[in-house]
Order: structure tokens, then sequence, then C-alpha cells
């Protein structure tokens, strides 16, 4: 077995959150992985562009702007806090002094300020560009849907906490992301005495395959797998697969390049490297109600660090081109510093940092006031960072899906990219 937790996760909402990771599991919300597999090859698709990779970095509950890539040095203390800018190599740009490593590469980043979101505690908004209440499938469903593949890889994975935000909706089950939590792949510890050394021993992994079949089939559950089995074993047992989720084959060099605290960055990286196509992550805790200064001292050298080496490894294997990198969390925080040091919810602005995906980069996108309150002309949006990503993906935004009830949706309602990427 291999298992990747993270780190418990407490927001103002109340609800503690665990990101983890388990590879080898079989099971998907009741379905096994020969059935994923049969629904994915039955599906009617349309090949996206080969070769593209999108990585989306989440920073769960909601990163300040004013802290990191908006900030106002000439505001009042109680705007600007206890934080300075750092110039970049960038000229006239500048970030938090506490994100050095950043500041000497920001020709290969773009960052888009003045983002407008909504004041929901879920990742669900970046994932899908739709707030809560509007259930559309998430960005790597759709990738998923229309992307076909040939290969043992999934082509959507995620490292998140929180997969129900990543939800495939009428897409189908078959574009869920591979091996998350909750309603995605189970472990194999399910079954007893199974675990990575003994995943590389075919003939008794069948054996346990045909275990998980036969409890499931008395339930009722699944039929038809045995068409499958040997494609789902393949997918599971495969070098390339297997390989692609174990960060001991990087040197102990480039593990220390990212920092111990970062491996998801480098476990995103080896993912698109093998060829998935969409990977996200969540890291860090960024629901700053009081101490946000104190906490920002914590996160952002991480974040620096982890950023900063996979972008530049991106670089360094010649993949900046194909892959595109997004890091943002679901709102900004607000301007004005509270009574315990602390910044609240602020959906009116926030940031993304985008990088590779050959776009235009070493640029700020986007303006706010003053205080850093809200866009200064039309903001950006959420679902104009997706089309962003659409784009580089070769899939038109402005394409429909049927959903249930087989009316055609389109993948977005707003359908204009972020241009001066592009």
């Amino acid at each position: 077995m291999l298992t990747f937790l993270g780190r418990n996760r407490k927001f103002c909402d109340g609800v503690s959150r665990r990101d983890f990771l388990r590879v080898g599991g079989l099971a998907i919300g009741g379905l096994s992985l020969a059935d994923v597999l049969r629904f994915q090859a039955n599906a009617g698709t349309q090949a996206a562009k080969a070769g593209k990779s999108v990585i989306m970095i989440y920073l769960p509950g909601g990163p300040t702007h004013l802290d990191t890539y908006d900030m106002k040095p000439n505001a009042p203390v109680e705007f600007r806090g206890e934080l300075r800018p750092m110039k970049t190599n960038v000229s006239g740009v500048s970030i938090c002094e506490l994100m050095p490593r950043q500041a000497k590469m920001m020709d290969k980043l773009a960052i888009l300020n003045g983002i407008a979101f909504v004041d929901q505690h879920s990742p669900h908004l970046v994932m899908t560009g739709f707030p809560d209440q509007i259930k559309r499938p998430a960005f790597g469903s759709v990738v998923s849907y229309l992307k076909r593949r040939q290969d043992t890889l999934p082509p959507y994975v995620s490292l998140n906490y929180n997969s129900m935000a990543e939800n495939p909706e009428y897409i189908g089950s078959a574009h869920r992301p591979f091996v998350p939590s909750g309603p995605g792949l189970e472990n194999l510890s399910l079954v007893s005495g199974v675990n990575l050394d003994r995943l590389s021993n075919r003939k008794e992994l069948l054996s346990n395959l045909d275990t998980i079949r036969k409890e499931i089939d008395y339930a009722g559950a699944l039929q038809g797998v045995d068409s499958f089995k040997a494609r789902a074993l393949d997918m599971v047992t495969s070098p390339k697969a297997r390989e692609a989720f174990d960060i001991e084959k990087e040197s102990p060099a480039t593990r220390e390049r990212y920092g111990r605290e970062n491996m998801e960055f480098l476990k995103a990286r080896r993912l698109v490297e093998a060829g998935v196509s969409v990977v996200t992550l969540a890291t860090g805790s960024w629901d700053t109600h009081g101490d946000n200064f104190r906490s920002m001292r914590q996160q952002l050298p991480r974040i620096d660090q982890g950023v900063t080496a996979l972008v530049g490894d991106l670089y360094e294997r010649g993949m900046d081109k194909d892959v595109a990198v997004v890091m943002w969390g679901e709102f900004g925080r607000s301007p004005r510093v509270n009574s315990g040091a602390g910044r609240d919810h602020w959906a009116p602005a926030g940031f993304a940092l985008m990088a590779g995906g050959g776009f235009k980069l070493g640029q700020v996108i986007g303006e706010t006031d003053a205080h850093g309150d809200r866009a200064k002309g039309k903001p950006i949006t959420p679902s104009n960072v997706l089309s962003t990503l659409y784009h580089h993906m070769g899939i038109d935004p402005a394409m429909t899906v049927a959903d249930n009830n087989g009316r055609p949706m389109y993948l977005r309602d707003d359908r204009e990219p972020v241009r001066q990427l592009l």
C-alpha cells in the first residue's frame, strides 16, 4: 500500500478536512476499476489536443492577495499590513518579501489580480467555474471526457482532500479523478494482506481482483467485469503507472529542491511527465481570520520553494509549453486587517498565479484599487481562467455536452479567455 497523508485542516465553517492520496485502489463509489474502463471505452468522445497538461494548485481557505501578489505599500497600515514588497526580475513588478525565489523568476510567471470570486468555502468554483449551487462537471472531468487515451495512465488525477468538488456530474462516473478519497478509488488495504510489493505479483493480484468482484457481485453492483479485468490489472501493475506516483524514483537532490512539505508538487510533475492530462492538488491552510501575518511567514516560504521548483523543473525538462500551471484559492482576503491581526473573506478580489502553457509571462494582468478592494474596470472571473486552460488543452469552451436530460450545456457560460496570456 502506498499512502500519502496530509495535515488536518479546520476552516471557519467548522469542517475538519484531510487531504490524502491512496495508490492502488480498485473500487470507485461501488464501481470497479474495470467498470470505469468499460464506461470509458463505450463513451463517445472527442479527442483534444494531445500532449498538453494542466497542474492546478488549490490553496484552500482563501489566500490573501494583499500579502502575496497584490501588495499596497502606500496604503494606510490597517490595509497594507506588516509585510513588505520585494522587487522582481521584471521591471515594475513586486511581490511579497517572503517569496524571494519567485522574485528571481518572475519572467516565467504571470499574476492575475482582481479576480472576482464568490464567498463560498469550497474549491467548486475554481474546479468548475460555477458556484456550489450550480452543478457542472469539473475541469479535469471535461478533459477526461474529451481526451481519448490509449494508455494505462488515467487522464485526470486529483491529490485534493475534497473530491466532491471535482464531480463529473452528467459527464459520467468514468470521468471522476483517479485515486481521490471519498467517491474515488478505495485502497487495496480493504483486501487483507495486499501491499505495494505484492502488487508486482500479477497472479496474486488477480486473485484479489476476483475476491473484490465476487463481493461486489453479491451486492448486485457489478456486471461483466471479466472482459475488462486484464486492462484494469495492467493499469494497476503497469510500471509506467506505478512509477509515476513513486517520488522515490527521484534523486535526493530533486526531492530536496522541492522540499519535504512540497512532495505533491513533485508528484504532479511526475504525473504530467508520464502523460496525465490534469493533476489537481491542495496545499496549506489559508483561512486566516486571525494571525494572518504569522501564518504568511510560515506558509509563503514553503509555497515559494514548491512553485519555483515545479516551474524550474518544467523549463529544464522542456515541458514549459505543454504544461500549464495555475495556483489560486476560492477568494481573496479583506483589505482591512481585523482586530485579531487577521483578514476575513473577500470575494470581490483575489489572485491567480500562472506559469507554463506557452503563455505570455513576466506580467501582471488586472489591477485593483488603492486598498485592494476590487478590480479597476471589468474583473477577471474564474470562468475566464478556466477558458484559458481549455484553450491551452485545445478544447473550445463554447462546445456543449448533453446533461442527464439531454439538454446541451455549454462548457463555459463566460467563454472569454484571458487574452493577455495568449
